[in-house]
């Protein structure tokens, strides 16, 4: 009997890299995200090797996230792994200059809706005693940069929920993985940026940064360890990075 995965922000980026992974690993998948044209067109593709299902829900919208997730059926609740990969970034400036919306967007993002979906979905990993949970932090959540703030108190929150869920559901067999990414080249900075493709761009010139198959190759190697193993903390930069400030850039 085939896995069955949940991934939150498939539409793009990581998550939509992982799902792409996790097909070629012959796991089923529930893909969650904002935008369904994407989605549908993602599931077009994948579901020529595996099962796939689609919901479409904003995860800072708790009643969004209850109503969609209780809506499957009850074969597509017996989940093996969850993917809380939706987040964002929003401006990038000091902490007294910040913009309330933005904060906002990040917390309830980043904090509150990786949340709301555990929160769904724990119960149904609890029942089956066994499951594993992936937390897309990032660098941002281990140390703080300037001009950084509230997007790196959100994931170092992300950070301490992993670490939270890792010892409340270590009694389930539950695995609990955080990963967390330096420089990636998606969507994110042109987000963070409200789309100013110039100052985007300009973030990831002159090294080669990860992209995101680099972050869902180190997921699948993740959930396929042998049960009694666990990987529970995973730190990647690109070669060219040595902290979320110092880049080598030719």
């Amino acid at each position: 009997m085939s896995k069955l995965a949940i991934i939150t922000g498939a539409s793009s980026g990581i998550g939509k890299a992982t799902a792409e992974a996790f097909a070629k690993l012959g796991i089923d998948l529930i893909l969650c995200g904002r935008r369904i044209e994407r989605l549908e067109a993602l599931k077009e593709t994948l579901e020529k090797s595996v099962n796939v299902h689609i919901l479409t829900f904003d995860v800072r919208n708790r009643e969004a996230v209850e109503t969609a997730l209780n809506s499957l059926p009850e074969a597509l609740k017996q989940v093996d792994i969850l993917v809380n990969n939706a987040g964002n970034a929003h401006g990038l400036g000091t902490i007294q200059d910040g913009e309330v919306a933005d904060w906002d967007a990040m917390i309830d993002g980043n904090v509150k809706g990786l949340l709301y979906v555990s929160k769904v979905v724990m119960p149904w990993m609890i029942a089956r005693q066994a499951g594993h949970i992936i937390n897309i932090s990032s660098i941002a959540g281990k140390q703080t940069y300037p001009n950084g703030n509230v997007y790196c108190a959100s994931k170092a929150a992300v950070e301490a929920i992993s670490e939270g869920m890792r010892l409340d559901l270590n009694p389930h067999g539950i695995k609990v993985t955080n990963v967390a990414p330096g420089a990636v080249e998606t969507e994110f900075s042109l987000v963070r940026f409200k789309g100013d493709n110039e100052r985007s761009d300009s973030v990831y010139k002159g090294f080669q940064p990860l992209v995101a198959e680099d972050i869902a190759d180190i997921i699948a190697f993740a959930v396929t360890r042998p049960a009694h193993v666990v990987m529970a903390d995973i730190l990647v930069y690109p070669t060219a990075q040595a902290s979320p400030s110092v880049i080598n850039r030719k």
